[in-house]
């Protein structure tokens, strides 16, 4: 059960932003609601009052508006980001500068390394508990119980479900 639940949390975690997403879309979508209601209403209005060609040169000028502002917001969103990732290049590249191309590779392996080394030492740990089993007359079936239970079957389950369940999210 600990398993499925690390694994399921581990998945999901790559799909968090797709989530947000969805409801701050969802919040836009009720904003616009609100705007057609409001608009709506001024129409009705506007005809009781017997103005609609004032009320024609409102919705064409208010729809400039929506889509200059769209585009704006659009605009910004994509300049922002683009100088937000540009300066964590400039970053990135400011801390390589005058370092050795050994160095370099050093800081690129950093995550990998430390991953290897925790896959590493597990299976070097059952390794030498399958030897000290065996050498003491362990019956497999207990040692393997022992050995791959349900915290190690979590640990496995969500670090494979970390580094490839992310991936799906991201296509």
């Amino acid at each position: 059960m600990l398993t499925l639940l690390s694994t399921l949390i581990s998945f999901l975690m790559g799909g968090l932003p797709k989530l947000l997403d969805f409801f701050q879309d969802r919040s836009d979508k009720k904003h616009e609601m609100e705007l057609a209601q409001l608009q709506i209403q001024r129409e009705m209005e506007l005809r009781k009052l017997g103005f609609e060609a004032q009320e024609r040169v409102e919705h064409i000028k208010t729809e400039q508006l929506e889509i200059e502002t769209k585009s704006n917001e659009k605009q910004s969103l994509i300049a922002a980001q683009t100088a937000e990732m540009q300066m964590v290049y400039a970053h990135d590249m400011s801390l390589n500068e005058g370092t050795s191309q050994w160095v370099k590779n050093m800081r690129a392996s950093v995550r990998p390394v430390i991953t290897y080394g925790f896959f590493f030492l597990l299976v070097g740990i059952d390794c030498a508990l399958i030897w000290h089993g065996f050498s003491r007359g362990v019956d497999f079936t207990e040692m393997s119980n022992q050995l791959w239970d349900d915290d190690t079957q979590a640990l496995f389950a969500s670090i494979i479900a970390f580094w490839f369940g992310g991936k799906a999210f991201g296509k």
